[in-house]
């Protein structure tokens, strides 16, 4: 047993997979556990879309397999992001709007993992489209486990609660302009986006331009690490220390007037402080941020959104009206051609030339302040989404329209009791460096693996039916 109730609950993949190869428990046992729990804390959260009945028999094929000494993830119950297709389900886009066919087959990222002898336990939800950093739809306002009153984030919101509160030990996600590491950020994990190339970056719905690619949140790095590797189609590598790193070290936002507030730049400060103990040079950098990259970010955010529902054919008029507005600015500025490749490219090229001149890693805030209310964020004004979105969680975007890889590491508690944490970005091919930084961090200043009171220990009632919320 991994803990003194009996339940596997709470523990991490790789204690869950470990026991599993060799063969201290099952992994029909480890989803029993987690079943039961998600049964009774599910509501409380509201993280998953669908719970699958058929995790029960994908578990016990597991235990069937003789090889399981090969499965870095044995065992290990897993939720995948609802805009992904798992073989069996219809995708979604976050609001029954967007719900697409049932899938055929699973997604490549989705085969791997249950290649690597995960089991898939349920999807999780996300706001319409993945456009909006807090999660909430028609059915449910997805809540952040450290402060229900607080949205998880977003577009991987219900992958972030569910991790966070222990309902899963690891989660699936994809980040477009920081839709795995906001989340992370938020409910205080680690989640790490892939640079370009490492990791089969097809969407099941949407691609936003090339920019989004899948990743991983965690409550550890060991588990990001091997959650990565197995995206990714690596052998889980053992992570070693970096040494004598040149480390940049920036509060500075890319968006004007959505600089960072005082926990958010103590956190930045703390991080700094650690990494030059750990032997490596920090020193006060930025990137060549300018006023046309934020521009660019906002244009291609909005023409996503555009070409997501177009080449979908979705009625317009049955979204959300948030993402109605969202769409009809789109359709404008793709007209205008104000979204191309080359400006992608550009800046990605600067930040290659940026990082060759003399910098191994940067170091930035990962949020700009605390998580907004969870809340019916789809009643309210456009403006009110654009304007809360983008002054809370500036850091991210850039990091997509460049294809570099980043990853967010939880760095303590803000005063009004939520996560703090910082960012690590890298150049091209960095993503083991910067695991190895963020294990550091970890090593020198430990952090809470779940929200405070969890993963809580009530006793389990029973689920009703498919759908888990």
């Amino acid at each position: 047993m991994w803990n003194e109730s009996g339940s596997w609950v709470g523990a991490t993949a790789k204690e869950i997979s470990r026991a599993v190869r060799r063969g201290d428990t099952s992994a029909t046992q480890v989803l029993a556990d987690h079943l039961d729990y998600i049964r009774a804390q599910q509501p409380v959260v509201n993280a998953f879309r669908v719970l699958r009945p058929e995790a029960v028999a994908e578990a016990e094929a597991v235990d069937e397999q003789e090889d399981l000494g090969e499965l870095p993830l044995a065992g290990v119950p897993i939720a995948v992001k609802e805009n992904t297709a798992v073989a069996g389900l219809p995708t979604w886009g976050g609001s029954a709007t967007v719900r697409g066919a049932v899938a055929e087959t699973d997604h490549e990222v989705v085969r791997r993992l249950r290649g690597a002898g995960a089991v898939v336990v349920a999807t999780s939800r996300m706001p319409e489209l993945g456009l909006w950093p807090m999660t909430d739809d028609e059915t449910a306002v997805t809540r952040n486990p450290w402060r229900t009153d607080r949205t998880p984030g977003g577009s991987s919101g219900g992958a972030a609660a569910a991790v966070a509160a222990g309902l899963v030990p690891i989660a699936h996600g994809n980040d477009g302009l920081g839709s795995v590491r906001i989340p992370a950020a938020c409910c205080g994990l680690v989640g790490i986006k892939p640079g370009r190339g490492v990791v089969p970056a097809q969407m099941s719905a949407g691609d936003w331009f090339g920019l989004a690619e899948h990743g991983i949140l965690a409550t550890t790095v060991a588990d990001a690490t091997v959650g990565l590797a197995v995206l990714a189609g690596w052998q889980p590598p053992r992570l070693t220390e970096p040494t004598h790193l040149r480390v940049a070290v920036s509060a500075r936002s890319p968006v004007l007037g959505a600089g960072a507030d005082q926990p958010a730049r103590a956190a930045l400060a703390s991080a700094a402080r650690l990494l030059t103990g750990a032997g490596h040079e920090t020193v006060e950098a930025s990137p060549p941020y300018s006023t046309r990259l934020g521009l660019r970010g906002l244009a291609t955010w909005f023409a996503a959104a555009h070409r997501d529902v177009t080449e979908a054919g979705l009625d317009v008029a049955a979204l959300q009206p948030r993402t109605r507005r969202h769409v009809a600015i789109g359709g404008w500025v793709q007209r205008r051609g104000l979204v191309r490749d080359r400006d992608r490219e550009d800046w990605r090229a600067q930040c290659e030339q940026w990082f060759a001149g003399g910098y191994d890693a940067l170091l930035t805030p990962a949020l700009a302040g605390s998580p907004p209310p969870a809340e019916d964020w789809r009643e309210r004004p456009w403006r009110s989404n654009l304007l809360t979105s983008v002054r809370y969680a500036p850091f991210a975007a850039p990091w997509n329209l460049a294809g570099l890889p980043a990853v967010v590491v939880p760095m303590g508690v803000r005063p009004d009791g939520l996560p703090v944490a910082v960012q690590l970005v890298g150049p091209p091919g960095s993503e083991l460096t910067l695991l190895g930084l963020a294990g550091q961090l970890e090593q020198a200043s430990p952090w809470l693996r779940h929200a405070p009171g969890w993963p809580r220990r009530e006793s389990a009632t029973p689920a009703t039916d498919r759908t888990a919320g």
